[in-house]
């Protein structure tokens, strides 16, 4: 890493040469992480980019359900544990990166503080304020209340079962009902009525008369708190003195637990029969007066009224823009900055947030002050960008997390030439629309109808009141405001705009406009009026002339709570949506990625990297992440499918009449669909395991060959089956067709069933060897640039080796660090002889399924990295143009800083240049290509040497190995 001196700079105080992310969960504890920091300095990284480990809730395998922001994850260690993590990483002269969520909780069950505070005092508790909740929503029953979808069934089902059980917490001085792990507590307002049906049964009960007068005094003074003031800084002071109450009854039982039995007892009045409805009117009656209102979990797509983490009912939104919920929710990763034990924060869902600026502003100025330097700290935010889109200047952060670096590197591999015909081929094989925009917004818009409708009605339910308020828009009915607001939100070309109070921006304005103009164009709106009172309040353009009948403040809460709501519909109908619906090539179906885009030109990648140079050159660059839909060599040899075109369209062809068979016929139609098969057919090309051989008359029972096959399917079958739910065509999360997900299982385990002669198999792996090794040219290439270029790297848990895994749990399952750390001494312990070590790393290359080659390229450049922290930060960016036979194979550049200059060369669409079933893109491959390139150099991953007075000739520099990264002499 480097460090500046704490002078005011724009560079942040630390910046990381690189970073390696590990997920925390409880069974991957700080402890584990510190058994490995030897491990990842002699790797090379510098610092250790950890997913969130504040306290979550319990058995959360990610981190990002936190539930106390003031405490660390006890499941992952203990403060020591943690200090002793930090320490170690400084002693090997490495830092960390710490993933920080400040945009949701996790909430429901019974571990969330703030969350059960409110729903005990309602508007009255002091964290009311610190969840984005609407205590007055359109439905009269939900006013003052917070909806709680956490049911598995119909509230009154639910009831009239039993399932709702009232329980007194003794050593509290509280009562609760409780529906398995979810606590709902009751207000001590209410308690009164509970203590109505108590007493009696306590005095029945035999229990001495000083307790019982002592219990006397205390339901008095529950009553006498009910009839208190409940406004203003009353509401303050009734609550305080509830909790006082609380306290004297908890005293009240430790001194006299018969009494906390008996009440016990007595509660079971509220139980009622099941059977007998009537029996349950009480515990109705009591929930009925809670400041929440119990349902069925599949209510919150129409009625929810807090803001969610997408549709996810049990992470409910923060208020961060509010300073003391920000101030609160940051005291600890603050003090951990303050303390030297995080170098930076990674902000998760950054476009969450009401003011995205404002709270980077905010949390560089809090993170100086704990810090005590003049300086930002390294921040980056999770911010996916459109096509069109930049990070905006003004943020005080140090880019992103890389999704846009993965696509554009991964784009390099995609042959563009090909996409009419992998276009004709995908539409031929499916009959699907290969109208990519149409099916993102028909995806949007079944995310509006369904998982996020209530997010759009709370928008359409402010909106209306707002246009009730001129004569010339009163007129628009809220039906008219749902329609075209979804259109609007649909045609959006970005995740969301950053109106604040100022006036907007030009590329907010430009993407508004841009919406406003496609929906107009639907013709089931004839009055195109209501558009131009869409846009009036989008852009804010409404209140800020005297006379306007809208007010300002209204208008600008409007126009920044729909930016909160177009991010979510963007991620569920793009990511979760139509990137499982629209398979032409699954590679470009990436977070950050464009599938319409297919593939990235030089030309393109070498401006969007010097401009990264220019204006971004901390941000950080990934391969892979836990959101990433595939594994980053998954994606290298899917790319390799555009250069075999022709191939593929036979294959998939031949491979479905192999296998139609085996299909079953399910509500009229074949399972599994031409779209899934297609899809399937893909992603086993991705995922097949390196050096997996199953041979034409079948693995042996109990075999190594037989386990890794069936673990592949098994795998296989996780993935399918949530990519099905994800589409929402035949399946879905929310109703899940169990016939037709049997169906495609069936249909899977049929055809990767290697016990016996497999047609299809034997053919599969005849295509696959081929594609597996462009996949290996292309992985090297990609994981060279991701290691070279303007930015910072991060490795994913291992990834340092070949990384076949598909989208999460896959690609969060246990990381074998032993064996790598093994493989990465033998590598070490192959280059011992000096000299330059060319033949090596083509031996590696060769035996490429054992991943060391990887590992080689990965290890050099890291290392690289380490020792020249300064160069790499702050090297500038310069495109080459390679000249001669094979220039069009070629992406080069050069990075200099000072005196020192760094050359990488790397191959693309190798197809041409691989011959036979052993050649690789080397050596006379390349001949009578070159490089318009002057000087000596000496390549970092093979210690060879370089040289020209006018130009490097390709075929010396890529003798023995696929990429070159040379360093000037």
């Amino acid at each position: 890493m480097t460090r500046k001196a704490p002078a005011l700079d724009t560079a942040p105080a630390v910046i990381p040469a690189s970073t390696y992310r590990f997920q925390f969960h409880s069974q991957f504890t700080f402890r584990d992480a510190l058994a490995l920091v030897p491990y990842l300095a002699d790797l090379g990284v510098t610092h250790v980019y950890a997913s969130p480990f504040l306290k979550a809730r319990e058995g959360s395998t990610h981190g990002y359900d936190i539930v106390d922001h003031g405490a660390l994850n006890p499941e992952i260690g203990t403060e020591e544990d943690f200090d002793a993590l930090s320490d170690g990483l400084k002693q090997h002269g490495m830092g960390m990166i710490a993933d920080f969520v400040s945009n949701h909780m996790g909430v429901a069950q019974a571990d969330n503080p703030w969350w059960l505070d409110v729903l005990e005092y309602g508007e009255g508790s002091p964290y009311a304020e610190f969840f984005d909740i609407d205590f007055h929503p359109a439905k009269p029953e939900l006013r003052g209340k917070v909806l709680l979808p956490f049911l598995g069934d119909h509230y009154g089902r639910v009831l009239e079962d039993g399932h709702l059980v009232l329980k007194l917490d003794a050593a509290q001085g509280n009562f609760s009902v409780w529906y398995w792990e979810h606590r709902f507590p009751i207000t001590p307002y209410r308690y009164g009525g509970i203590f109505t049906v108590v007493m009696p049964a306590l005095r029945k009960a035999g229990l001495p008369e000083d307790a019982l007068a002592a219990m006397d005094e205390i339901v008095s003074g529950f009553r006498e708190v009910r009839r208190a003031v409940r406004s203003g800084r009353a509401r303050g002071q009734r609550r305080q003195k509830a909790e006082r109450l609380k306290e004297q009854f908890a005293a009240l039982l430790a001194e006299q637990p018969p009494l906390a039995d008996a009440i016990s007892e007595a509660l079971t009045a509220f139980q009622g029969t099941p059977g007998d409805p009537p029996s349950f009117l009480p515990l109705h009656r009591l929930l009925e007066a809670q400041h929440y209102r119990l349902a069925y979990w599949r209510t919150a797509s129409d009625e929810i009224n807090y803001r969610r983490f997408f549709q996810i009912n049990d992470l409910a939104g923060l208020r961060v823009e509010v300073p003391a919920v920000f101030d609160a929710s940051h005291r600890l990763i603050l003090q951990l900055l303050g303390q030297g034990r995080i170098d930076g924060i990674r902000i998760d869902h950054i476009d969450g947030l009401f003011d995205p600026k404002g709270y980077l502003e905010r949390l560089q100025e809090k993170a100086r002050a704990a810090t005590g330097l003049d300086q930002d700290t390294y921040v980056l935010v999770e911010k996916i960008l459109g096509h069109h889109e930049n990070l905006r200047t003004e943020w005080r952060c140090s880019g992103t997390t890389g999704y846009e670096a993965l696509n554009e590197i991964g784009g390099l591999f995609v042959d563009g030439g090909a996409e009419d015909r992998m276009t004709r081929t995908y539409a031929r094989f499916t009959g699907e629309s290969t109208d990519f925009e149409d099916i993102v917004q028909t995806s949007k818009h079944q995310v509006m109808r369904q998982e996020l409708a209530s997010e759009l009605q709370v928008l359409v339910n402010g909106l209306s009141r707002l246009s009730e308020r001129d004569w010339r828009t009163r007129d628009y009915t809220p039906r008219d405001l749902r329609s075209a607001l979804e259109e609007v939100i649909a045609c959006f070309p970005v995740y969301r705009t950053y109106i604040d109070r100022r006036r907007p921006a030009q590329h907010d304005l430009r993407d508004i406009e841009w919406a406003i103009a496609q929906a107009r164009k639907n013709p089931m709106f004839p009055d195109e009026s209501i558009f131009d009172f869409l846009w009036s309040i989008l852009t804010t353009d409404s209140g800020r002339r005297k006379g306007d009948p809208f007010p300002r403040t209204e208008v600008l809460r409007l126009a920044r709570k729909a930016q909160q709501v177009t991010s979510p519909v963007m991620a569920k109908g793009l990511e979760d949506t139509a990137f499982y619906r629209f398979n032409r090539l699954v590679s470009l179906n990436e977070v950050g990625g464009h599938p319409d885009v297919f593939g990235v030109t030089p030309g393109s990648f070498h401006h969007r990297m010097a401009e990264r140079a220019r204006t971004w050159p901390h941000t950080m660059l990934s391969s892979a992440t836990h959101d990433t839909k595939r594994g980053e060599d998954v994606r290298a040899r899917i790319n390799a499918l555009s250069e075999l075109s022709e191939a593929w369209t036979k294959r998939v062809r031949r491979w479905e009449q192999l296998n139609r068979r085996r299909k079953s016929e399910i509500d009229r139609e074949m399972a599994p669909a031409p779209n899934d098969e297609y899809l399937f057919y893909q992603v086993l090309v991705g995922v097949w395991t390196p050096g997996l051989v199953v041979p034409e008359d079948g693995v042996a029972e109990g075999s190594a060959e037989a386990k890794e096959l069936d673990d592949l399917r098994e795998r296989l079958e996780g993935y399918m089956l949530k990519a099905l739910r994800e589409a929402k065509v035949r399946s879905a999360w929310t109703r899940q067709n169990g016939p037709y997900e049997d169906a495609v299982l069936r249909w899977m385990r049929h055809i990767l069933d290697g016990r016996r002669r497999n047609p299809f198999l034997a053919d599969f792996q005849a295509f696959h060897a081929r594609v597996a090794r462009i996949g290996v040219v292309n992985g090297l290439s990609q994981a060279a640039l991701k290691l070279t270029c303007p930015g910072v790297p991060d490795t994913y848990q291992g990834c340092e080796l070949w990384e076949f895994s598909l989208v999460d749990p896959d690609n969060r399952r246990p990381v074998d660090f032993d064996a790598r750390a093994a493989l990465l001494g033998d590598v070490k312990s192959s280059l011992d002889a000096p000299g330059p070590f060319g033949p090596v790393a083509r031996g590696l290359l060769d035996t490429w399924q054992d991943s060391r080659v990887k590992l080689l390229l990965t290890w050099r450049l890291l290392q690289l990295r380490r020792r020249m922290p300064d160069f790499f930060a702050n090297a500038d960016y310069t495109a080459i143009e390679p000249a001669g036979r094979r220039a069009e194979h070629l992406l080069a550049f050069e990075r200099r800083h000072g005196d020192a200059r760094m050359v990488v060369v790397v191959p693309r669409l190798v197809n041409p240049l691989m011959h036979g079933e052993d050649g690789w893109p080397l050596a006379e491959e390349w001949a009578a290509t070159t490089l318009p390139v002057s000087g000596r150099f000496r390549d970092a991953l093979t210690g060879e040497t370089a040289e020209g007075t006018e130009s490097l000739d390709v075929d010396a520099v890529l003798k023995d190995f696929p990429v070159a990264v040379l360093l000037g002499e």
